[in-house]
Formats: C-alpha cells, structure tokens, sequence
C-alpha cells in the first residue's frame, strides 16, 4: 500500500478486499463523500491493467448506486484526481447544490462514521 495515503478508521470503511477499499473521506466536501483507493502503488489510471481498470470501474459503479440509494439522492458526481499521484476516486453526493457548486463546500473532518454502514447495506456487485 502506498505510505503516503491517509489512514481511513475502521468504522469509515464501507468495503475492502486485496486490490482496493472504500471508505467515507476523512474530510468530506459533502455528508456521505466516499473515496475509493488502489491499495497497489499506481501513480495513475492509464497505468493500470484492462482488467483491473474495469474492476476498479465496476466498484465505482456498484458504490454509486448504492450511495444513491442510502442517501436518497439523485446525483453522485465522479471524480478522478491525482493530486496524491495514486489511483484514487471520489464520490461525491450532490444534494441541492447546482453544477459546480458543490466544490464551494469547505471539507470538515467527520467523527461520525453512521453513514459507511447505510451505505454497504446497499452495496450490491454484478
């Protein structure tokens, strides 16, 4: 795993397996922000395998319905970044923001970690 992640709490990890985990972000932009984590050291997307590129989408995908769901929302916004230059994704329930508007929220560490298991309860792979 890479070192310079951060550490996510027990309690924030919806799923985990041998290739990646989900949690809820340490410092949501919005309640119910999740990130989804490569454990291998790939510095960026295009670096990784056909195969494991798909799983990886198939995981953001199963994560976003279930975020949509759980969260009784319509949107969930998509968003690949790699300003820690690791394989990383953000999902980001979009409530009553409008387009971009959602960035203006300033992130605040969460201690309340309720929403991970809303959250799983709805997870669902194909």
């Amino acid at each position: 795993m890479h070192s310079k992640l951060p550490k996510s709490s027990p309690k924030a990890i919806i799923y985990e397996d041998q290739i990646l985990y989900v949690c809820l972000a340490t410092h949501p932009i919005t309640r119910g922000h999740v990130v989804i984590v490569w454990k291998k050291d790939v510095p960026d997307l295009h670096r990784l395998a056909e195969r494991d590129y798909d799983y990886l989408m198939d995981t953001v995908n199963s994560v976003r319905n279930a975020m949509l769901k759980a969260l009784k929302i319509r949107k969930v916004y998509l968003i690949y970044m790699d300003e820690v230059r690791h394989v990383h994704w953000h999902l980001i329930p979009r409530y009553n923001e409008k387009g971009f508007d959602v960035f203006l929220h300033k992130p605040i560490k969460i201690t309340d970690f309720s929403l991970a298991s809303k959250i799983k309860r709805h997870l669902v792979f194909k």
